[in-house]
């Protein structure tokens, strides 16, 4: 025996060493993986895995927990990488063939899944789920050919209901229908709930016109999922095929109910109506398709034939030009298109002239029409109607530009006026018919628009409090005026609105940086024009600083001069009393409306003050009311100035009250309903348990958290005239010496100064269906 080299025998040592160590790695590695499988950690799991087939690219192990980690993550290309990998390290093994060509079945990729499925059952003729899937992939392919003999093999391995199902699909494509109808019959026995199946039969029965057993294969659909909408096509179709269109139409109609998208049910019902002479209903379905899809050739010129068929040969022709424009090479549509242009040029030849209207200005006794008194120009919208299509349009001889498809709607000429007294309009269409009108012009209107603002807020004297020293300020209004609006312009800024729209509302955004007023110019379309003015008082800004209350909003309700009950003196008085000692708190805006009739509360209540609350972004709300008060048969009223006394329905219902503020209760934090008036009634209230506690000004939950509270100078008592209770209420906010001073303690004082005075009763307690989250109101000094 010859020595062996040492140095050669300490390097092969030395690489058998390393050998062990890498695949003892390689196995901690994939370890590792498994761990992370189990966890539920995929992308860590793919990463050990990926790092053990590194050190030992023939760990099998690990290309199989790889892919299956693969196909978790839906990297469908890595998994089949790993699966052809594993063929050709265990190339006797047929699951990974399977399942490398289930994932290319997967990606469409039907070819190299065939090819893949192919060596699966070359390895193992009793791999069933290779057979079903070679049997998907020719299906994919359209090779039914070869698909049939694949599809009997996995029958013979595996017999359930979807491989007779697509054993059915492959006879019925290749014209067996005879043997089809028994694949799909032998499927439901399989299987008794298997819906496809049994549509497919359906079909095949259609196609043996055994009409009777497809509507029965329709019917056990139906029976599994009363809403498959493939079952109810299917039956619509049987039932056309017995001309009973009624019910074919009503299914179709269960279809577009259950699936209001699907443009096939739509057009399907469609045909039906169209085979059942009722084509407007026709129209109407072919209408929606093209709405889904505006290319539908097919739904254009079913729906031109309907046209035709009502007689309506204008829209017909609309639809075959459209299928002009489609590109279709269909002759049969081409000829059609042309016999439809003559046809409807001579059958529509008619003697009627235009009819002229002009719909703005509205003509004054059919023959006059105002104009704007100091303007040369003047804007016409005028509607010509006519059965045929317009020629021409003159006005006052000169010919006016105009598009057909508004003539009927109108459409706006301008004019000039000057040194011209009538206008005269004439039209004439394709067939030669004229039609004139003339028309006396006269110079009226000259009252300029007026102008409301909704948001910001403006008082009466025209002062807007801005409720912060944002540069940025959105502006809301209304305009009223006799005529059309023609520019709204606030600050040299456009303001959008509906200029077609009588008294519109209007909006902008605006720069207010370094200005100081707000200017507001608005002209109508008669060119009268007014600016109005309103100051900027930023002191607002100040007052929501620091003030947890928010915007807070008063709105006192004077009723005093009464015309059915007794007039008041008081509520005049408590109204400047309160006033006096709001102004040294944090007030952003106090409304003030009196002597209101019932249309005026209803109307303010349930819209202005609303519109104001939201547009103005009011956190907190103080409405006072003053003046005559009923509780008649559990319901409390306020007294409108216009009520009669033996007239109930003409009081005020607070409940109206709370329904309207309802409305808006969800914009605002804090609600205080003050009622100084007698005969209030509990109604309003949800009775409180105790007497209220105090609440701290620091309390931030207290701010926080949402109240809706009243508080009631009377419940069932008479009020006088000279209210103890107003009197109170403001002394204790005139004599308050903190910073702040909640409701509560202003009702301890009014209530027992208003009882030891006279024998009302003051209720305080949360205002019944509102919101209230334990929260109150602050009254928040200056």
């Amino acid at each position: 025996m010859k020595n062996i080299n040492p140095k050669i025998a300490f390097i092969f040592l030395m690489l058998m060493s390393l050998n062990v160590v890498l695949g003892q790695s390689a196995k901690k590695y994939y370890k590792a993986g498994k761990t992370f499988q189990k966890t539920g950690n995929y992308e860590d799991a793919g990463s050990e895995y990926t790092k053990a087939i590194n050190l030992d690219p023939t760990f099998t192990k690990a290309y199989i927990g790889r892919a299956t980690i693969y196909e978790k993550l839906g990297e469908i290309e890595g998994a089949v990488a790993d699966y052809k990998k594993l063929t050709s390290l265990l190339p006797k093994k047929h699951d990974y063939f399977y399942h490398a060509g289930r994932l290319y079945y997967d990606l469409e990729k039907y070819d190299e899944s065939l090819i893949m499925l192919n060596g699966a059952t070359n390895i193992s003729k009793k791999a069933h789920q290779a057979y079903e899937y070679k049997v998907k992939a020719l299906l994919a392919k359209e090779d039914y050919k070869a698909a049939l003999p694949e599809c009997t093999i996995a029958i013979d391995l595996n017999p359930v209901a979807e491989n007779f199902y697509n054993l059915g699909i492959i006879n019925g494509k290749l014209n067996n229908y005879a043997l089809a109808e028994s694949n799909f019959i032998e499927s439901v026995t399989e299987n008794p709930n298997y819906i496809e199946s049994y549509i497919e039969l359906g079909y095949v029965c259609i196609k043996l016109e055994k009409l009777n057993d497809a509507l029965n294969a329709a019917n056990k659909a139906l029976n599994i999922d009363s809403k498959n909408k493939k079952a109810y096509v299917l039956r619509s179709i049987v039932y056309k095929k017995k001309l009973d269109y009624p019910s074919a139409i009503n299914d179709l109609s269960k279809v577009t109910l259950l699936y209001p998208e699907d443009k096939t049910a739509f057009f399907l019902r469609g045909l039906a109506y169209h085979e059942f002479n009722q084509f407007q209903n026709a129209i109407n379905d072919f209408s929606k398709v093209i709405g889904f899809n505006p290319k539908n050739f097919d739904a254009i010129y079913k729906r031109a034939n309907a046209y035709e068929q009502i007689g309506n040969f204008e829209k017909a022709i609309k639809d075959y030009e459209k299928l002009g424009k489609l590109n279709q090479n269909d002759p049969k549509s081409k000829k059609l298109l042309s016999e439809a242009k003559t046809r409807l040029f001579e059958l529509n030849r008619e003697g009627t002239p235009p009819v002229i209207i002009v719909k703005n200005p509205i003509p004054k006794n059919l023959k006059n029409i105002e104009i704007s008194g100091n303007s040369d120009e003047a804007n016409i919208k005028i509607s010509v109607i006519d059965d045929s299509q317009i020629k021409n349009i003159l006005i006052n001889g000169k010919p006016v530009l105009f598009s057909t498809d508004s003539l009927s709607a109108g459409f706006y000429i301008k004019i000039n006026t000057k040194e011209i007294d009538t206008l005269k309009i004439e039209s004439e269409d394709i067939y030669k018919n004229k039609g004139l009108m003339v028309y006396t012009l006269i110079r009226t209107e000259t009252t300029p628009p007026k102008v409301e603002l909704i948001s910001p807020y403006a008082s009466d004297n025209g002062e807007i409090y801005l409720s912060s020293n944002d540069p940025n300020l959105y502006v809301e209004g209304n305009i009223s005026d006799e005529s059309n609006i023609k520019s709204i312009m606030i600050n040299g800024v456009t303001a959008s609105f509906k200029p077609d729209q009588l008294n519109p509302k209007f909006s902008a955004n605006i720069d207010i940086a370094n200005q100081n007023e707000l200017a507001i110019t608005a002209t109508d379309i008669y060119g009268n024009s007014k600016k109005y003015f309103f100051k900027f008082n930023r002191s607002g800004a100040d007052l929501l600083a620091n003030n947890p209350m928010g915007k807070t909003w008063v709105v006192f309700i004077e009723n005093s001069d009464y015309k059915s009950f007794t007039s008041l003196v008081g509520p005049k008085k408590d109204v400047t009393l309160m006033k006096s000692a709001l102004s040294k708190y944090k007030i952003h805006n106090i409304i003030h409306k009196r002597n209101m009739t019932k249309k005026q509360m209803e109307r303010f209540f349930a819209i202005e003050l609303r519109d104001l609350v939201r547009s103005n972004h009011v956190n907190s709300i103080l409405v006072w009311y003053a003046g005559h008060g009923k509780f008649i048969s559990e319901t409390g009223y306020w007294i409108p100035v216009d009520s009669k006394r033996d007239d109930e329905f003409s009081y005020y219902n607070i409940n109206s009250l709370k329904a309207s503020m309802q409305s808006y209760t969800k914009y605002i934090t804090h609600t205080l309903i003050i009622t100084d008036a007698c005969e209030s009634g509990p109604t309003f209230y949800m009775a409180m348990r105790s007497i209220p506690k105090e609440r701290d000004c620091g309390d931030v939950n207290a701010t926080k958290f949402k109240s809706s509270q009243v508080f009631t100078s009377a419940g069932y008592e008479l009020a006088t005239d000279k209210s103890q209770f107003t009197k109170t209420f403001a002394s204790s906010l005139n004599y308050n010496s903190n910073s702040c001073i909640p409701i509560e303690n202003i009702v301890r004082k009014v209530s027992s100064a208003v009882q030891k005075n006279s024998k009302q009763k003051p209720k305080f307690g949360k205002i019944s269906g509102f919101v209230d989250e334990n929260g109150t109101f602050f009254f928040i000094k200056k």
